[in-house]
């Protein structure tokens, strides 16, 4: 037999060269075989982003809250390997925990006792800096910052505009000139001065809490389509707040919105220049009421070119929300904190 050959015997010139390279070539072979045959010999790291990522919501933000025991995030919204749980007691199960501002009180006895290893928190508000309070208790406490300002963590606007196919204009019938919606009226505030000033040369139609005129849920939007404009003033100027009012309430109605929010460039980081007019856009409040009400039709129809490439999406559904945690996740940045949560979110 070959094998009981003397080494000196060897071919190679040098003893046992040969078979040494033969070992080593068939030991690697094996070692890269064992991957595919067994792929559970991986590293942990990548047997744990092939499992589901477990998202806990410490208290969900609506009032109303959903069943979320299915896989939500695939039926709904086709995003797989995603799990939303409610269930408290899946806490040291959960690789996201989310807790809403709107439910967050200062202190931090609700809050978990311990941070598990790798798990990411995440804070979560719709709300503008103006509205929101106790900011300074949270001082490094998440890791992650979800809000409807562009530069969060994870970025859940109001709304956006989605491209479509139809190349078709819709401009429901109007009978009258300006309408606004409002529920809460404070004098102190911006939009409630302009609305007064505005007032004074044009006739704006009231409809909400705070002119007793409440629109049923099925009535809004076929009541403010009747009117040519509609008042889209938000209730505080901050980067990035563009609320339901210029997505549901103007775009989606079919009316054009005048706005009172953030700047002009803003907005058209979001929206298409010619889809909108904004309050600063005049030296007066005169000077805006004149144009509203000398616009002729072929100029009024302009404002209509968005529609023949776009359609208006609206995110209303917390559970879409919180599913597109699970996009955002492999590309979100581990083990940061927020050390002033209150100086990030008034910047």
């Amino acid at each position: 037999m070959p094998w009981a050959l003397p080494l000196r015997w060897s071919p190679w010139g040098r003893p046992g060269v040969k078979a040494l390279v033969t070992a080593g070539v068939f030991v690697t072979t094996l070692w890269i075989l064992r991957f595919f045959l067994d792929p559970s010999k991986g590293s942990g790291e990548e047997s744990k982003h092939r499992e589901p990522l477990m998202i806990l919501v410490w208290e969900w933000p609506s009032k109303q809250v959903p069943n979320v025991s299915r896989d939500v995030c695939r039926e709904l919204y086709s995003i797989t390997g995603c799990q939303l749980t409610t269930e408290r007691q899946l806490l040291h199960q959960a690789d996201v925990v989310v807790f809403p501002h709107s439910r967050l009180q200062p202190g931090r006895d609700k809050l978990p006792k311990e941070r598990l290893p790798g798990q990411n928190w995440v804070w979560v508000s719709l709300e503008s800096p103006s509205n929101t309070r106790a900011l300074a208790a949270w001082n490094k406490t998440f890791n992650w910052v979800m809000t409807y300002r562009q530069d969060s963590d994870i970025f859940i606007p109001y709304g956006k505009l989605v491209p479509n196919r139809s190349a078709t204009v819709n401009i429901p019938a109007k009978t009258n000139l300006v309408s606004w919606v409002i529920s809460n009226y404070h004098r102190t505030q911006k939009r409630a001065e302009v609305y007064k000033n505005l007032s004074r040369y044009l006739h704006v139609n009231i409809y909400g809490k705070a002119n007793n005129k409440p629109l049923c849920k099925d009535c809004l939007l076929s009541t403010i389509s009747k009117s040519k404009f509609y008042l889209a003033f938000e209730n505080s100027i901050h980067r990035d707040y563009i609320t339901e009012k210029l997505w549901r309430n103007s775009l989606l109605a079919g009316t054009v919105p005048v706005v009172l929010g953030p700047s002009r460039a803003n907005y058209e980081q979001f929206v298409p220049a010619d889809s909108f007019i904004h309050v600063n856009d005049f030296g007066s409040l005169e000077e805006l009421a004149t144009f509203l009400k000398t616009m002729n039709s072929s100029r009024y129809q302009q404002f209509f070119a968005w529609q023949r490439r776009f359609s208006v999406k609206l995110y209303t559904d917390w559970r879409e929300r919180i599913c597109a945690i699970c996009t955002a996740y492999p590309h979100l940045p581990h083990g940061h904190l927020y050390p002033d949560l209150q100086s990030w979110f008034n910047s």
